[in-house]
């Protein structure tokens, strides 16, 4: 056994290493964002985690459909539909939607359905970095992740990039993550040619893509979707993007 004078030098370099390790995972998470503003994602934690489901279910021929397609080559209707329903202020707020939360709050205070108050930044950060789990604890770990990634992409992002991933990583049913792949799924069409109210239709099945269907929509959607339409052209329509621009 070593003595007492050896053994506290080795306390004190763990003792740095776990002071350093918080640094560097913020270094690291950082340069995480700082490349994806660039480099289109390959992949996302979210699809990572439905195909290692789906395997651990027996489902061996189940694949994750995905295609990435730029902005411009997406239908503005879709984007504008996104928006009217998850995150009307999502070309002013800074990551987080304080008035929204603060809706959602007093909402849900009086014991009705339990309503989110996500912005599509925080929705971003989520699905790109973030991973699905039970348990209090978990929740309030990736709740503090997913605000520290929803800053850093506020950070190194343009409002457009971070709409530009969300169209994309944005899961439109089950195992069908972003517009083209949900294009080619639903109406055997690319993502540039999608209608107002197909657009309006994908939309409304968020946030439960696997529970609500957009090509054989029921009422709910049908309802939802119209008023997503409505919604899109009390923004303003196509001028509500290119004024982020």
């Amino acid at each position: 056994m070593g003595s007492p004078e050896r053994r506290r030098p080795r306390r004190r370099r763990w003792l740095r290493w776990l002071l350093a390790l918080p640094l560097l995972l913020a270094a690291a998470s950082a340069l995480q964002v700082a490349v994806l503003r660039f480099v289109d994602p390959p992949f996302s934690a979210f699809m990572v985690a439905r195909q290692f489901e789906a395997w651990g279910q027996g489902q061996w021929r189940f694949r994750i459909a995905y295609d990435w397609r730029d902005l411009d080559r997406i239908a503005p209707s879709l984007p504008l539909s996104m928006i009217a329903a998850e995150d009307q202020n999502f070309s002013s707020h800074r990551g987080f939607d304080l008035r929204a939360i603060e809706k959602a709050r007093e909402h849900n205070a009086k014991g009705r359905r339990v309503r989110g108050a996500s912005t599509i930044s925080q929705q971003v950060a989520k699905n790109l970095f973030l991973w699905q789990g039970q348990g209090r604890a978990s929740r309030w770990v990736r709740k503090g992740l997913e605000a520290w990634y929803t800053l850093l992409i506020e950070l190194m992002w343009p409002k457009q990039r971070i709409l530009e991933v969300y169209v994309n990583v944005a899961e439109l049913g089950d195992g069908i993550y972003g517009a083209q792949a949900a294009a080619r799924e639903y109406w055997r069409k690319d993502a540039a040619r999608l209608t107002p109210a197909e657009s309006a239709r994908l939309a409304a099945v968020l946030p439960a893509p696997r529970r609500y269907d957009a090509r054989n929509p029921g009422p709910y959607v049908q309802r939802r979707s119209q008023w997503i339409q409505r919604q899109v052209r009390q923004m303003g329509g196509a001028g509500y993007l290119q004024a982020m621009e």
